[in-house]
């Protein structure tokens, strides 16, 4: 006599396994989704802020001392080249750097770099000691316009979103810019 093999039992068990799968999928997206709409949201917050400066000294002030509070991070600092002079701007002022340092950084970013690394970049001044995570974006503008990098840090390793981590970032780096050409084009 021929002997009755339970399939339902198995096919519930991978059916419930399944569903458990989904539902953690599921829940994954959902946290991420709720992630990128505060990302987001912090975004627009800053640079709201900054076009609500009315002048150069202004920005750098609320870029360096009210984003890093804004957008959660550690370090934020702006190194721009000026006619052909280089400054980098962070919380403890407004110092001289060498304008070949922002150009190799630039030219070594395709728009925005999000990493984690062992120290971080030379222009976050002294603070790239602390830095472990990192983001450089691109401000681009045509002469005589000042051009750059804004470097954004964090002391700890952060996962690093792809492609919709980097979008928010260049619209950051394109805010820098149009405020700047606002004030310098007539």
């Amino acid at each position: 006599m021929g002997r009755v093999i339970p399939f339902e039992e198995r096919a519930v068990a991978q059916l419930q396994q399944k569903l458990g799968a989904a539902q953690e999928a599921n829940q994954d997206l959902i946290a991420f989704a709720r992630g990128h709409s505060g990302a987001a949201a912090s975004i627009h917050e800053a640079v709201i802020a900054a076009m609500e400066a009315d002048r150069l000294d202004a920005l750098i002030h609320v870029i360096t001392q009210e984003w890093p509070l804004i957008l959660g991070l550690d370090a934020v600092a702006l190194a721009l080249i000026v006619n052909g002079g280089g400054f980098r701007a962070d919380a403890n002022g407004v110092h001289h750097v060498e304008p070949q340092l922002v150009r190799r950084a630039m030219a070594a970013s395709n728009g925005v770099t999000m990493r984690n690394v062992g120290q971080g970049h030379p222009l976050f001044g002294p603070a790239s000691s602390l830095i472990r995570s990192e983001a450089l974006i691109r401000i681009d503008a045509e002469a005589p316009l000042p051009a750059g990098l804004l470097v954004l840090g964090q002391r700890s390793s952060q996962a690093l979103e792809g492609r919709h981590g980097s979008e928010l970032m260049q619209f950051l780096g394109r805010s820098i810019a149009a405020i700047m050409r606002r004030w310098l084009i007539d």
